[in-house]
């Protein structure tokens, strides 16, 4: 057996496998968000630690003798949080968020501080990365920045709690900026820049590796026989590349979830940082990825809906098939800002090209296809990269509307692949990992990818509305800064 947790923003998820990777059981246990001031997104890392014995407690409740028998725990996680620890590894303060956008100034005040950093790192500095957090903790918390005796990542604060380490894998490390991605090791150069060393961060692991085995007591609460060992894990995408079995060079999944992720398996670190590009350590030895991402997806949808006073599910339902974009309505999706392909954190949502004929239809339609350009984007400037994607297995709750990946699809040429029924996402992807850190098997041979049940080929006759409408797309960016002329 081998149990899977992934640390997300929303919710903490526990999933149990067995030897055939059939999954057991599973539990979520919800968590909240603070935003003590606009563009400020922040958690207690305790609340993290609290979900995640609230969800394997009841997985014992049910399943005491499969979870009994877990031999490797794997974990995954929100990237980029910035969890500051004292002496005594207790938090100094609440972890800064992923998608937490305060500081802006600090990232060019690395990359000053560093020339070389988008060489090293392979990712323009962003406020959601974790190095400019810890400047702004120094410029505004000095007291916090004296203290702070270790910088972990939210999963990496679990693991700690689990097994009494401080690690972290080369996937997630990625995501902090201190990392030579080539080289997949730690860089004192960008440390530097922040007033660190590496006795401030954990010890670096490959994400099939064992990075220690669960502490006694634990053990002893949840009746496992013998302490199982705890992988390095991977950040939620790379983990959720694992549950997908996208490892190959070339191989490429979409995630329609709460943000939009185009990823893109390589055997070779391949920055593009004026595109914004993502280019990260993959989760197992000798492979990288790119991604393109985009800071809302479905949330967009879910904006809409609260606007609407409608659910989700009945605004999307019998959509006539007649596009948006041939009425003129356009939506720009930067409702928390940008990534890929603009690194613009002050870049907001925008309507446009509404009239008196514009219905609740028209807007839903708008906002699906809103995102699906917001994907072309990001496929435009994985291609300036030199990365060519022609198929996407598609994940993430919005994969569930075939009409959403039907406008995705055609608007920007790839076919789709939607999985067969099951639950192949980061705590799946992490519990392989747990496995593969128990076993020592081939990451190939057990991270494969599942059944498909349907694939979604782009539609011609919308090529045509949909280029013309990416167009206009393109030429609206200016109109989504939030301090207008």
């Amino acid at each position: 057996m081998y149990l899977g947790l992934d640390i997300g923003t929303s919710s903490v998820k526990c999933l149990l496998i067995d030897e055939d990777q059939q999954p057991i059981a599973s539990h979520s246990v919800a968590l909240e968000v603070q935003r003590p001031r606009p563009g400020f997104s922040e958690q207690d890392p305790q609340s993290w630690w609290q979900a995640t014995l609230d969800a394997v407690d009841a997985l014992k409740a049910d399943h005491a003798g499969a979870l009994g028998a877990v031999r490797g725990i794997g974990l995954s996680g929100q990237m980029h949080g910035a969890t500051l620890l004292d002496a005594a590894d207790r938090p100094l303060r609440p972890a800064i968020l992923w998608n937490d956008g305060r500081s802006e100034a600090q990232c060019a005040e690395l990359e000053r501080a560093c020339p070389r950093s988008r060489a090293i790192a392979g990712n323009i500095a962003m406020p959601g990365f974790t190095a400019p957090k810890l400047l702004w903790v120094r410029e505004h918390e000095p007291e916090v920045f004296a203290r702070t005796a270790k910088v972990l990542l939210p999963k990496d604060y679990v693991r700690l709690r689990l097994a009494g380490e401080y690690a972290s894998d080369m996937s997630d490390a990625a995501g902090t900026l201190w990392l030579d991605v080539g080289a997949r090791r730690w860089s004192p150069d960008l440390l530097a820049a922040c007033a660190l060393n590496e006795d401030h961060m954990p010890a670096l692991h490959e994400g099939v590796a064992a990075t220690g085995t669960l502490r006694r007591e634990l053990g002893e609460r949840w009746g496992m026989a013998h302490a199982p060992v705890v992988a390095g894990g991977a950040g939620d995408n790379a983990a959720t590349a694992c549950g997908l079995g996208t490892l190959a060079p070339g191989s490429a999944f979409l995630s329609l979830g709460t943000s939009g992720v185009l990823f893109v398996a390589n055997e070779r670190f391949a920055p593009n940082t004026e595109g914004a590009v993502h280019a990260f350590c993959h989760a197992v030895p000798g492979r990288w990825h790119q991604m393109g991402v985009m800071l809302s997806a479905t949330d967009c949808l879910n904006w809409l809906a609260g606007v609407l006073g409608a659910p989700v599910p009945e605004l999307v339902a019998g959509l006539p098939r007649a596009t948006a974009a041939e009425s003129g309505v356009l939506f720009l999706p930067y409702l928390s800002g940008e990534r890929t392909p603009h690194n613009d954190a002050g870049a907001r949502g925008v309507l446009l090209g509404l009239g008196h004929a514009s219905d609740r239809g028209t807007l839903v339609r708008a906002v699906l296809e809103g995102v699906a350009f917001g994907f072309r984007d990001c496929l435009r400037v994985l291609r300036d990269a030199g990365t060519e994607v022609d198929t996407c297995l598609v994940a993430g709750g919005g994969a569930r509307s075939r009409e959403w990946l039907q406008i995705i699809a055609s608007c920007t040429g790839v076919r789709l692949q939607v999985p067969a029924s099951g639950d192949f996402g980061a705590a799946f992807g992490a519990a392989r990992l747990g496995a593969l850190a128990a076993t020592g098997a081939d990451p190939e041979s057990v991270c494969t990818v599942p059944p498909i049940a349907a694939t979604i080929e782009p539609e011609a006759a919308r090529a045509g509305v949909y280029a013309a409408g990416y167009e206009r797309y393109r030429t609206a960016y200016p109109l989504s800064r939030k301090a207008l002329p």
